[in-house]
């Protein structure tokens, strides 16, 4: 980590997260297609459900990099002790935290899918779909923090295999269970819920075999200042996460005036985002554990180094994303539901996001460069700009003005105004490695 050149050292680690975020896109999509086979108002249930399982996402990320940050900087300073210790409290956390929100979201679901942004006709269905996923919550928080934690220990090939496997056994189940058994939406959550759980023991046994630190719940030894250490690592994490939760409630209660095709039509335009998003985020987890061990071992002309080359590498990317995606946007949102309605939404608002998606390469890498660093004060104000700050009251107030074109073009400005703030904190950062 501190002496392989960097280039090369980072796109060794990148690979497998970009595939594991790209697998981790893939259980949405897989979804998102096969609903939108049974009706318009099935498709509008992702959207509400995709709210719910962003929290889950936040959870598992929340104590995945709030731990991994501070392992990767003690492996650095060849503290494996410490290191164990955070592994173990990393999981742990993860799992309890999921399993409190699988009691609460099973005890408040209908209240909560209406709190969401559902319609009459889409409560229904997302009830049913999140009542298996809820069930399955902790192993859903888990896989997503153990993936972190192998990650951030140089392991990330790991991680991908454990959520390769639940990915492909999903593309099984989901149209198994949907269509050969006729479950429907409820069949779809329930692969859904099979394949995270599958996915989480698959996880649970590469940490305790082949992690640098090796799992174990004996290490699990929580004190103020290891907590302190990851709550302060994390907290970017669970602030972006659930910032991204609250701006896809708030585009759900936006489009709702308009109707289920509407909120449908907003809904697969946040996967197909979501899929080339999770290809840059990806690129900054391969960025996270090379910055982390040269940051703790003082050699900040490799962090720079680092920071440089992934930001302008993310960039291009999304350039070529972003002209794909618009070129081919009528029959992206056709595969998910052909509905005119919802293609006429789904067209429109990608078109406008593609104009300024690349702006999320400089985005992503400077919250992740001041995460890692343990810049905590930095790093979780630029996680709620994109998906918080701007995006809840721009697109709450835009539809008033501008109908849906407002709930459209509502991410795009976000972007636009989370660039002008990460440039000049980014800027400080970097000004500072000396």
């Amino acid at each position: 980590m501190t002496e392989r050149p960097v280039k090369p050292l980072i796109l060794r680690l990148c690979v497998p997260a970009v595939v594991s975020n790209l697998v981790t896109t893939a259980y949405n999509l897989t979804d998102t297609f096969f609903i939108g086979q049974l009706g318009t108002s099935q498709s509008g249930a992702i959207g509400i459900a995709f709210s719910i399982m962003t929290v889950m996402q936040a959870i598992g990320f929340f104590f995945g990099q709030g731990a991994g940050n501070s392992m990767s900087r003690e492996l650095g300073k060849r503290n494996n002790e410490r290191a164990a210790r955070l592994l173990a409290v990393g999981f742990a956390g993860a799992f309890l935290c999921g399993l409190t929100l699988a009691v609460i979201g099973l005890a408040t679901l209908h209240p909560l899918v209406v709190m969401l942004g559902s319609t009459p006709t889409i409560a229904p269905y997302a009830i049913v779909y999140l009542t298996p996923i809820l069930i399955a919550a902790p192993c859903v928080c888990g896989s997503f923090a153990l993936n972190g934690l192998l990650r951030y220990q140089g392991q990330s090939a790991y991680g991908m295999i454990g959520l390769v496997t639940g990915a492909l056994l999903n593309f099984l189940l989901a149209p198994l269970f949907i269509f050969v058994l006729h479950m429907g939406i409820f069949g779809a959550g329930l692969a859904t819920g099979i394949c995270q759980t599958v996915s989480f023991l698959i996880l649970t046994f590469m940490s305790r075999r082949f992690g640098v630190m090796k799992l174990s719940l004996r290490n699990c030894r929580p004190d103020t200042l290891l907590m302190r250490e990851v709550c302060g690592g994390g907290l970017p994490s669970l602030l972006r996460q659930g910032a991204g939760s609250i701006a896809t409630t708030c585009v759900n209660i936006a489009a709702n005036p308009f109707g289920d095709a509407a909120i449908a039509g907003m809904a697969i335009v946040m996967r197909i985002m979501l899929a080339a998003n999770s290809v840059i985020i990806g690129l900054g987890q391969g960025f996270q554990p090379v910055c982390g061990y040269n940051y703790g071992a003082g050699l900040y002309r490799r962090v720079k180094e680092a920071y440089w080359f992934c930001m302008t590498l993310s960039t291009c990317v999304l350039l070529c994303l972003g002209a794909a995606i618009w070129l081919s946007a009528p029959q992206l949102v056709e595969v998910f539901r052909s509905d005119p309605a919802v293609v006429s939404v789904g067209v429109a608002a990608l078109h406008i996001q593609c104009c300024t998606v690349m702006l999320n390469g400089v985005n992503m890498m400077g919250n992740m460069l001041s995460q890692t660093m343990g810049k905590t004060v930095i790093a979780s104000f630029l996680a709620v700009c994109r998906m918080g700050l701007f995006l809840a009251p721009v697109v709450l107030i835009l539809p008033h003005v501008l109908g849906v074109l407002g709930v459209e073009m509502a991410q795009s400005v976000s972007d636009v105004l989370s660039f002008a703030v990460t440039l000049p904190f980014t800027a400080r950062l970097l000004r500072g490695l000396r």
